[in-house]
């Protein structure tokens, strides 16, 4: 499995892509840092940037990389491994050298320019958020046969969290605005990834209210220590559950 890793590894860090989405994110990320007199404007910036260029690029990459290794993976197959170590050591190759990535073009310039807790939540959420993306890319990949409809399922995937879960739920509030429903909320947020690395991130940088009273009710919870590990928790289940049903479906998957 390690000898898989390596050699996954170094094939992924020749890509153009991932040397591209490195480099793209470090001019982005240092140029905001040293432009903005602020250093939390910048990194409110950059948050944006986490919580949408890194979702797509992981799905993406991951979803394409699967698709591609298909004929690596048959080889592998033919030798003693289990079908869970290939499955494995593709999720551990991809997911650490985008993380990689991540680190060295967003990171390294938060750290030169905002080395603190802010700084470091949004790193942490970054990477956390490349895995789970990660780990569905390799979800959709196993489910679907199609390369051009696995794609689309993941690309499906991502626009349904980056954009079209806050807006049902913007609904949801107006329309049960007379009722309390801030617990509701708590709950809800928890089922897309991106809005809990949000306001995780949101709420280190002490801007909770704007927003508003449901802001406070996040900031009294997910603000705590238990709110702080509740956070850490549902982040690693988005990470195994999606990657522990692709390897079930990998295992029994005809190749």
């Amino acid at each position: 499995m390690n000898k898989t890793v390596k050699y996954v590894l170094y094939d992924i860090f020749r890509s153009r892509i991932l040397i591209a989405y490195a480099c793209l994110l470090f001019l982005i990320s240092f140029s905001l840092m040293s432009f903005e007199e602020n250093p939390s404007k910048g990194l409110m910036s950059l948050l944006n940037i986490t919580l949408i260029v890194v979702p797509l690029i992981s799905i993406i990459f991951g979803t394409i990389h699967f698709y591609n290794s298909n004929e690596f993976i048959e080889l592998l197959l033919s030798q003693p491994f289990s079908r869970s170590s290939i499955f494995f050591s593709q999720y551990m190759s991809v997911s650490a050298s985008l993380s990689c990535a991540f680190i060295i073009g967003m990171g390294i310039p938060i750290i030169i320019f905002s080395p603190g807790t802010i700084g470091t939540t949004l790193i942490i959420t970054g990477l956390l958020l490349t895995m789970v993306f990660v780990s569905l890319a390799f979800l959709s990949s196993v489910f679907v046969r199609d390369k051009a409809m696995g794609i689309g399922f993941a690309l499906l995937l991502w626009f349904l969290f980056s954009l079209i879960y806050d807006g049902l739920i913007l609904m949801l509030i107006v329309s049960l605005s007379d009722y309390p429903i801030e617990k509701l909320t708590l709950i809800l947020a928890s089922f897309n990834p991106i809005d809990l690395g949000r306001i995780f991130v949101m709420l280190q940088m002490d801007v909770s209210a704007m927003m508003g009273y449901t802001g406070a009710v996040y900031k009294d919870f997910f603000g705590s220590s238990t709110g702080m590990i509740y956070t850490f928790l549902i982040m690693f289940l988005w990470i195994l559950w999606p990657l522990l049903l692709a390897n079930h479906r990998f295992n029994q998957k005809d190749l």
